[in-house]
């Protein structure tokens, strides 16, 4: 059976689903990309979100879409699709992947563009007076894209003032239940009219599909990720990436697709539950995320850092947060690049805490509790 869903504006663009197909996790083969996509179809989703840099999911896209629509009858036109660019190189060197991706998808132009990792002020400048510019120009005049936009894994600031820039008419951002510090920067960009995708909000936004005995009591009677996917949609997110791997990743969507912003009072005693949880977990030493500590004369991360601390301890999803912890210096721009070892004890973020934590104490007991050897990221 499949789900007749509401579609939502997303920027200057074709509207999509509430759910989005990201096809990252599906390139080992064409089976898997054609059985994702015709599950999402059956699950009301219209919208399906690649990359160049994602090996051969270009590739598989336009090989999934011209089987479905030949064995299915599922009209290729009808699907949004969005890749997107590195934001590096001359424009010969953008101009010819452009053509490249076009030519992978099987399309003659794309319904939405997007600067993949606008992670640093020298990637916005070369979308504003570099080759970016010249290459934005110039696929925008031949009309091969309805929209640009971007995605960001860069500081509050930067991303804050790529929106403000009024450049794109789309963003895609980590916002997430568990790191609600970007919640603003979706406001922001709605109220501009920009389309927001939250990115990844059930893996990295804390792996809920695999929730601690935590998240479950306090949850009850709902499943974590429910709860985070309904928190997001309250906020007026436009849709929500889903990094599905099999048939059974699309059930909460099913369930949701057509779900209203508004929360039921249910669904806010259990996020309150989880909240009150997590604050008897961590007592008096929970870091409010304020950011007052910084700057850190060392440079490290002290929010971010003591963020996965709240949720190793606070909310009991400790493997997702030494996986983050242990990608910390290895993922260049993508992520962060000191951890807690580098803490001299200066002791200057301490009288900045309104918390009145001890900093430097909580940075060491972050990085014994959290250090391993570090796993292999998915797309190094």
């Amino acid at each position: 059976m499949i789900i007749h869903s509401q579609k939502r504006s997303f920027g200057k663009g074709c509207n999509v689903s509430l759910f989005t197909l990201g096809t990252m996790r599906a390139t080992e083969n064409l089976d898997k990309m054609y059985s994702l996509i015709k599950n999402a179809h059956h699950a009301g989703i219209n919208h399906l979100e690649t990359a160049a840099s994602y090996g051969k999911a270009e590739i598989l896209i336009g090989e999934a879409l011209k089987k479905l629509e030949n064995s299915e009858g599922i009209i290729k036109k009808k699907w949004i699709i969005t890749t997107k660019v590195l934001p590096k190189g001359d424009f010969n060197y953008l101009k010819n992947n452009f053509e490249n991706s076009l030519k992978n998808l099987k399309l003659n132009k794309i319904h939405n563009l997007a600067i993949h990792g606008i992670n640093l002020d020298e990637h916005l400048d070369w979308v504003l007076n570099g080759e970016g510019e010249k290459f934005l120009k110039w696929v925008i005049k031949k009309g091969f894209v309805e929209q640009i936009g971007f995605s960001s894994h860069g500081s509050y600031s930067l991303i804050e003032k790529t929106i403000n820039r009024d450049l794109f008419s789309f963003c895609n951002l980590h916002l997430h239940f568990l790191d609600q510090s970007k919640i603003s920067l979706a406001q922001l960009a709605l109220k501009k009219n920009m389309g927001v995708l939250a990115i990844s909000p059930a893996d990295k936004g804390g792996k809920l599909y695999s929730p601690s005995n935590i998240l479950l009591k306090a949850s009850a009677p709902y499943h974590p990720l429910e709860l985070a996917y309904r928190f997001l949609i309250s906020k007026g997110i436009t849709t929500l990436s889903l990094g599905a791997t099999k048939f059974e990743d699309f059930n909460i969507a099913k369930k949701l697709m057509n779900s209203n912003q508004k929360l039921a009072s249910t669904e806010i005693t259990a996020l309150e539950n989880i909240e009150k949880l997590a604050n008897e977990e961590l007592k008096a030493s929970k870091c409010e995320q304020c950011r007052s500590c910084l700057p850190c004369p060392s440079e490290i991360p002290i929010p971010e850092i003591l963020r996965l601390r709240n949720i190793s301890i606070g909310y009991g999803q400790l493997e997702f947060a030494k996986e983050r912890y242990n990608l910390i210096g290895r993922a260049g721009h993508w992520w962060e690049e000191k951890n807690a070892s580098f803490c001299l004890e200066c002791n200057e973020c301490v009288p900045r805490c309104p918390s009145k934590l001890n900093i430097p104490d909580l940075l060491k007991q972050t990085h014994k509790l959290l250090v391993e050897n570090p796993k292999k990221r998915l797309w190094d």
